[in-house]
């Protein structure tokens, strides 16, 4: 999903992205670091360095011009 809300292709998730957990805002802003397959490693403000199953949770990806992030 991109900061609207709408499902982006599993292609465009690439190191750098912005994202966030949906079930997680807790965890504030993610970077994705790398994506193997479905594995998506992301670096959270709150929560550190967390792996995900993309086929499982679907990441919502922030608009970085929208975002107050410091990587």
């Amino acid at each position: 999903m991109d900061g609207n809300g709408v499902q982006v292709s599993a292609s465009a998730m690439v190191p750098g992205t912005l994202v966030r957990h949906p079930q997680r805002p807790d965890w504030g802003l993610g970077q994705v670091q790398s994506v193997i397959g479905d594995k998506v490693t992301a670096n959270f403000e709150h929560a550190g360095k967390v792996v995900i199953n993309r086929a499982v949770i679907a990441l919502e990806v922030i608009d970085p011009d929208q975002a107050d992030f410091d990587p």
